[in-house]
Formats: structure tokens, sequence, C-alpha cells
């Protein structure tokens, strides 16, 4: 019995196992910039919280304006809100810093459950929003029709996913360029059939929500699996389906698509190099902004004298914490 805990020890400690969880410090930096005297300016930032499958601890956070924590009503988003009636500077900065513990989130293994115990299940209340349209995430027209053909054989929603999950995967190609990638626009990207992680999941998203399948839209920041510490030059999605059996189901198309010897591993999986900051498409933040709904939000929103304010150079960067 001694030589077999003994053993176990020894496998657990070996490099080449799945990370399980990942300890890092992450900096969320930016300026606003050129600034004109006397215009009201209004700040959101987003705001990493807690779940299940990360621990967030905000160390630090400062601005060159009080920062006030509100929540948003429909996903749950937190945001750090800030504002001055008449601007007094040319610039205006901000940052906040986080220690993080991010656990991998495995749901399916070779396409099966890895537990009969189901997550925590969602109230059919809230299946409305999961299964609904997103202004650039439609649910009938072009992504029903494919969605209807890609599942013609399948026996069950599980079954359905997966050939959604395979479609998006077999048609798309991360590549971002030219212009038009990067909004999460359904239509656009069956078309292009190129873009980024954000192009990728929208598809999914579109497809599955056709199919009567909940589905759900999360962004953050990604973490290099080869490197300690770095610049994060911008940001991640993902998504999740839900099945009545399972609870929510974690899939990254994108990320197998660059990674192929991990294709079956990302359809009911995330691993641990990610930080997630919110939820959803279409936000309303709080307080109200003056513009429109946010196609998605992981960077920081301006406004001044009441419109959207471009001018931001943003930072990001990360160690790990041995």
């Amino acid at each position: 019995m001694l030589r077999r805990s003994l053993l176990v020890l020894l496998l657990l400690s070996v490099p080449a196992l799945a990370q399980k969880e990942r300890h890092f410090n992450f900096h969320y930096t930016f300026t606003v910039k050129n600034v004109t005297s006397e215009e009201r300016v209004r700040v959101w930032i987003p705001l990493a919280h807690s779940d299940a499958y990360q621990n967030v601890v905000v160390t630090s956070k400062s601005g060159d304006l009080p920062l006030k924590q509100v929540q948003q009503s429909e996903y749950g988003n937190q945001v750090l809100y800030a504002e001055a009636s008449k601007a007094k500077k040319g610039e205006y900065r901000f940052s906040v810093d986080y220690e993080v513990v991010r656990r991998e989130h495995v749901v399916l293994v070779n396409g099966k459950p890895v537990s009969d115990q189901p997550s925590a299940k969602v109230p059919h209340i809230e299946w409305a929003r999961f299964l609904a349209p997103d202004r650039l995430v439609p649910v009938t027209g072009v992504p029903a029709q494919l969605a209807a053909q890609e599942t013609k054989g399948a026996a069950n929603t599980l079954e359905k996913a997966k050939d959604i999950y395979e479609y998006v995967f077999r048609t798309m190609k991360y590549d971002k360029s030219g212009t038009g990638w990067g909004h999460g626009d359904t239509l656009w990207a069956c078309d292009a059939k190129h873009g980024n992680c954000t192009d990728f999941h929208s598809v999914f998203i579109s497809m599955a929500r056709a199919e009567e399948i909940p589905a759900r839209f999360q962004i953050g920041f990604p973490l290099p699996a080869d490197k300690h510490s770095a610049e994060i030059p911008g940001y991640h999605c993902w998504a999740e389906f839900y099945l009545d059996s399972t609870g929510w189901v974690p899939v990254d198309i994108s990320e197998a698509w660059k990674h192929p010897e991990k294709h079956d591993y990302f359809f009911g999986a995330h691993d641990v190099n990610r930080m997630q900051f919110t939820q959803g498409r279409d936000l309303k933040l709080k307080p109200a902004q003056a513009g429109p709904p946010l196609n998605y939000f992981v960077y920081p929103y301006v406004e001044i004298g009441g419109k959207e304010y471009p001018n931001v150079s943003i930072a990001f960067s990360f160690e790990d914490v041995n």
C-alpha cells in the first residue's frame, strides 16, 4: 500500500501531466488621452471576479478619478465606473492589479461527460436569453439553415452540439487579415470563413441557438502556455452550451484550430491559460451609457461629451506566481 501511495505521488509530480490550475498576477492599465478641457468624462472598466473556475483578488486599483464598483443586471458582470462632470486634465490614467488562480474546466472527455452529477440547473426563465439572437448573432436565416443541415443525423443535443463544433472547426480559418473580422458577426463569418475567436464562437452560438441549444459567450484574456510572464496583446473569447443532463459545457474552437492536437479536448474543456472578465453581447452598462449597447466588453469603454471616445491606450501583462 505504501509503495502504491508513493507511486501516485510521483505520477502527480510529473510535469508532462495536465496542469490543473495556474496561479498568476494580472495587470490591466490604460490611459484616456488628449481629453478636451471642461467636457464630461465617463469611464467603465470591466472587472474580473471569482467564479467556479477562477479565484480573483483585486490587489490594487487606482485612477485619476474616484472608482465605484457596480454590477450589471443582465449577466452579473462587475464594473468599475468613474466620471468627472468637467475634465480638468489632458490625460486620465487607471490601473487594476489582480492575483488569480485559474482552474481547468473539464466537463467532457472524448465527447462523454466525466460525471453523472450535473452542475447547477439553469432556470428555464434564463434560457430565453441564451436562445435569443444578438445584434450580430442571428438564430434564423443562414446559420439556422446550416445548423439544420449539419445536425441532420444527430440523435440528441450533445451530438448536435458536436456536429456544430465540427462544422465551425472544419470550415473556419483563424486568419486576421483584411477587414471585417473580430466583430463576432455571424453572417460575415459564414461568408468569409475566417476570423478570430469572436467570429468562430459567434457562428457556433448562432447555430446552437437555432437548434434550441442554450449557448453563451464569455471573454477575457489568454495567457501564453510557454511563458511565465509577458505582455498580453489582446483578448480571447470562448463559449459554453447547455445540456440538461450535464449543465454548462465549455468549448474553444479557435484554440482547437490553432492546436489541432487538442481538437477533442476543447470540445468539453477549457484549459488554465485564460482569465475571464465578462459574459454576453449587446451589453447595457450601469450607469447607462449614452451610446448603443456594447458588442462585447473586455476593454475600457469611455465617453466624453456624451459620445464614445476611442483615444485610449491600453496595456495588459501577467506573471506567474511560483
